[in-house]
């Protein structure tokens, strides 16, 4: 027997890096989410006028748990694949990415910076593209698994733009939300 470790080991190996990731990127997700009130139900993003191509709210949740889902995917291939060349490039990428993904959400539901939110959003598909072209070496597959991730970012990305040009006074349109005072 010349393996270190037999496939079953590997796949293990494997396994235990997917249990931390997926709950962790899913959850941090979720959080920036919920922290910057994002989506309908939010009074300002509720006010703009919205691109014919929007999707209904729900497809949005749906969409982001499944991205999410793969993101932690490729990144516990590339975690797991010890040894590999460019792997702590790949890694130092996708957790910028990641947070530039994170920021999203506060800058444009909760900051209501649609310009500002747009070049991020940008700088974002550019960061994805350029971490898959350093997972596709690693493991294609994990490259692979971040592709309808970077669909998604461009399509999100036409939708920004949309919402900005249709809403030229989107950080103005609604005020803050009253405070009670007791």
């Amino acid at each position: 027997m010349n393996q270190i470790a037999s496939q079953g080991q590997l796949r293990l190996a494997y396994l235990r890096w997917a249990l931390v990731t997926v709950p962790a990127i899913v959850f941090l997700g979720f959080l920036s989410g919920k922290l910057a009130n994002s989506g309908y139900g939010n009074r300002w993003f509720d006010a703009l006028e919205k691109p014919a191509l929007m999707p209904p709210g729900w497809a949005f949740g749906v969409a982001w748990t499944i991205l999410y889902v793969m993101m932690a995917l490729a990144f516990a291939i590339v975690l797991h694949a010890r040894g590999a060349r460019g792997r702590s490039a790949a890694i130092a990428l996708f957790l910028i990415q990641l947070v530039m993904n994170l920021a999203w959400s506060p800058l444009f539901f909760r900051a209501h910076q649609v310009d500002s939110a747009l070049v991020l959003i940008l700088a974002l598909f550019v960061a994805v593209a350029a971490t898959i072209a350093l997972f596709w070496p690693i493991r294609r597959f994990a490259g692979a698994l971040l592709l309808p991730y970077l669909c998604w970012l461009a399509f999100a990305s036409f939708l920004n733009y949309e919402i900005g040009r249709l809403n030229p006074d989107a950080p103005t349109l609604v005020a803050p939300a009253l405070k009670t005072q007791i």
